[in-house]
């Protein structure tokens, strides 16, 4: 008899990383794994606002970890990695969020910069989903990998916009992920990437400043910006039953953006 669509979304029992963890988009996926069901492990640099966000998912009955480690640094990630499943387990469901972005004219772009957010947004992303894979979802047969995107790896940006790292990184992302899902479906993992629009958060601040809120708003035929729900129900869909069949995929959440753009 086929499950129940309860039943397919329901994560009891199910073990998730969320790496950039403590805020922003990260705290929202969290939030969202937990809710369904999943015991949450949270991941950024700063010890501090992991205690505080944990402290808000367990208020929410969440059961959550965290470990402080900087996705930059592979010494980091893989002790961060190896600490995930010593304390749990095994690691069902990857979300890699953590992520950098960089403001400059594509002339004037300083090459460290550059690096810093290549290192991040893409190296991160393969040592950490490398490693998890090796050593808890190989093993098993069993993953979910989530790799956190962005509509600005679709394409170029809004005039004022100078963010050339940042899109090339996203761009590879998307790429990333493709590309994983091909090798890894012979062990049963399943690799999907979310492309959110525009959302408030400390990377999009300068963003925001620059050209206001609601001139970024007027972008999306919904007429507004993300917020603090929009990408809890297709982070669920990747990591549960319900998504079991859906790999080297990614999906725009962008209030419609991309539609206008051509991504």
């Amino acid at each position: 008899m086929t499950r129940t669509i309860q039943q397919l979304f329901d994560l009891k029992g199910r073990t998730a990383l969320v790496t950039g963890g403590s805020r922003g988009l990260g705290l929202q996926l969290a939030q969202a794994l937990g809710e369904a069901g999943a015991r949450v492990m949270l991941s950024s640099r700063k010890a501090e606002d992991l205690v505080e966000s944990a402290g808000v998912l367990k208020a929410a009955g969440i059961d959550v970890d965290w470990i402080a480690a900087d996705c930059a640094k592979e010494d980091d990630i893989r002790a961060l990695a190896d600490e995930t499943i010593r304390r749990f387990g095994h690691v069902d469901i990857l979300v890699n969020n953590a992520g950098a972005a960089w403001g400059a004219p594509a002339e004037d772009h300083p090459v460290e910069a550059w690096d810093k957010v290549m290192n991040l947004n893409v190296r991160g992303y393969f040592i950490l989903s490398q490693h998890i894979a090796k050593h808890s979802m190989i093993p098993r047969k069993s993953g979910r990998i989530i790799n956190v995107a962005s509509i600005a790896g679709l394409g170029g940006n809004p005039r004022g916009m100078n963010t050339i790292a940042y899109n090339t990184s996203k761009g590879a992302v998307i790429n990333f992920t493709r590309a994983l899902a091909c090798e890894w479906g012979d062990h049963k993992i399943t690799v999907n990437a979310i492309c959110p629009g525009f959302f408030p958060s400390r990377m999009t601040v300068g963003t925001l400043k620059a050209m206001g809120e609601e001139q970024l708003a007027t972008h999306a035929p919904l007429g507004r910006l993300g917020d603090d729900e929009d990408l809890k129900g297709l982070c669920v869909l990747y990591a549960s039953d319900a998504g079991k069949h859906i790999t080297g995929q990614w999906l725009a959440v962008d209030g419609g953006v991309s539609v206008i753009t051509g991504g």
